[in-house]
């Protein structure tokens, strides 16, 4: 039996309402033969809510030790890590600097959902368009410098918080996921398949960290919401390898680790199709909980076609990690309105 991993946790600052709960989907079980748990990361806060806190709160320890008064990061129009960044930062006392991508800044999105939020925060918004995002390394040097002349300490955070310190918080999210199937298995350990969407990469990283970590034996499956399974292996895989060089000193996290499942992106990045927001709806009238058609949505849509087709295919126990991303659902209204 493999054995657990020495280390030490980073020091943190707490923003998270955690441990989150595991609750088992009684009908959602039923339905396909399998026990299905979904671990309630949406139950981090609420202005903070979903995973994006996990690593701010080790982001953010490290910008506050810097003496910084100023976050940058950037995202999608209606990002949860924007959104999450904007309101922990104000709960430190710092500004925070977004920039968002949109087809066309100079006719930006109306202040909904994500958007409204991140300005009830008072941040700072700057759109870029989609081939000005893909140079977001060059706009964020240039915000910092902008920053910096006018006298102010400014810290940049990557997208979605995915860096090798960002992903202790999905380390730690691990650990407790052991302590929760502790307690369901009162002899044997039952074969389990952990479900999750992949944005950024840094969620996934921390999860296959910590499965080795913890010696958890999960079988650890994420789910792209964008690109393919080839770009993700290498973003995920260059965090993975950051972590270990920085922390571990020692490679714990082999290439077949990083277990993606393709094929359920749709339309694209923050696009839905009628199908993945019917799931949603659905899921909602059976069991009372909300997913986002960002992420937790496709991510869904995709366990639960796989398991339509062979409800074994993940084993005898799934839990779904729920990402949060609830705001992201008044971005699509009107198209769930036609569902309802």
């Amino acid at each position: 039996m493999p054995q657990p991993i020495s280390f030490q946790y980073p020091e943190r600052v707490r923003l998270a309402q955690t441990p989150t709960p595991l609750e088992k989907m009684e009908r959602l079980s039923d339905k396909f033969g399998v026990e299905i748990y979904f671990k309630r990361d949406d139950f981090t806060g609420i202005e903070l809510s979903g995973n994006k806190v996990r690593k701010l709160e080790f982001i953010l320890h490290r910008a506050l030790h810097m003496g910084v008064d100023t976050v940058i990061t950037c995202g999608g129009a209606q990002s949860n890590h924007c959104r999450a960044t904007a309101f922990a930062a104000k709960r430190l006392g710092l500004k925070a600097v977004l920039l968002l991508r949109t087809s066309d800044p100079e006719q930006p999105p109306s202040p909904e959902a994500n958007i409204l939020l991140d300005y009830l925060a008072g941040a700072t918004i700057i759109w870029l368009t989609p081939e000005q995002y893909q140079q977001r390394d060059q706009y964020f040097k240039w915000q910092a410098e902008k920053l910096l002349a006018e006298g102010a300490c400014p810290y940049i955070i990557p997208e979605g918080g995915s860096t090798a310190l960002g992903a202790w918080g999905y380390v730690s999210a691990v650990e407790e996921l052991v302590n929760d199937v502790e307690q369901l298995d009162d002899a044997d350990s039952v074969p389990t398949t952990v479900i999750s969407a992949i944005g950024s990469g840094g969620t996934s990283a921390g999860l296959v960290l910590g499965n080795k970590i913890f010696a958890a034996d999960f079988r650890m499956l994420g789910v792209n919401v964008c690109d393919d399974k080839e770009y993700f292996q290498k973003v995920i895989g260059t965090i993975v390898n950051d972590f270990q060089d920085t922390y571990l000193k020692q490679q714990i996290v082999a290439s077949a680790d990083i277990e993606i499942l393709d094929g359920y992106v749709g339309r694209g990045y923050a696009m839905s199709q009628p199908k993945e927001l019917e799931a949603i709806r659905d899921l909602a009238q059976l069991e009372g909980v909300v997913l986002d058609p960002v992420y937790t949505g496709k991510a869904y849509y995709a366990m639960i076609s796989e398991l339509e087709k062979n409800p074994k295919c993940f084993g005898s126990r799934i839990i779904f990690l729920h990402t949060g991303g609830l705001f992201g659902l008044f971005s699509v209204a009107d198209q769930m309105a036609e569902l309802l």
